[in-house]
């Protein structure tokens, strides 16, 4: 497995280096594979699509799924060029992949500009502590999307 590895995350740190001089997008690529195959691809485009939610994490994990037509990645493998930030982190446990192998770590993206430490920090303060403003609105029919849900009989579970 460990060479199979090895070649994925080549493949990928070409994919996050051609990125960059081809397409002036950030400097990351991901890819997911299944039963050896690549069935998922994506590459950073936050800058060139205005697309902050466009990492390439996240971009590879919506190909796999619709290429599975199925909302998880079972019994697949995620491999990126770097270690995910915080939002792919989500992205990554939402999806279920096995497992995932990076090759760059969050300290070197840091390094060059690239750090997420400030989104770690956010989520251990309060509310009240946090940068961006959160607001709760308390109104009766806050529930209603839930009541709906609970009551649906035909939902699929995630």
């Amino acid at each position: 497995m460990a060479q199979k590895d090895e070649e994925f995350i080549r493949y990928v740190i070409n994919l996050a280096a051609d990125n960059v001089l081809k397409h002036g997008n950030g400097p990351f690529a991901a890819i997911v594979v299944k039963d050896g195959k690549i069935i998922g691809e994506g590459n950073n485009s936050v800058t060139n699509n205005f697309d902050p939610t466009a990492h390439a994490e996240v971009v590879a994990i919506r190909n796999a799924c619709e290429h599975l037509k199925f909302h998880q990645l079972d019994d697949c493998v995620l491999y990126t060029s770097c270690e995910p930030c915080p939002m792919c982190f989500g992205a990554i446990y939402w999806a279920r992949p096995e497992r995932v192998v990076y090759a760059a770590t969050k300290k070197d993206a840091a390094e060059v500009g690239f750090d997420d430490a400030f989104i770690y920090e956010e989520l251990k303060v309060g509310q009240s502590e946090r940068r961006i403003e959160f607001t709760e609105i308390n109104i009766p029919e806050k529930l209603l999307p839930f009541v709906k849900w609970a009551e649906k009989p035909d939902k699929i579970l995630y």
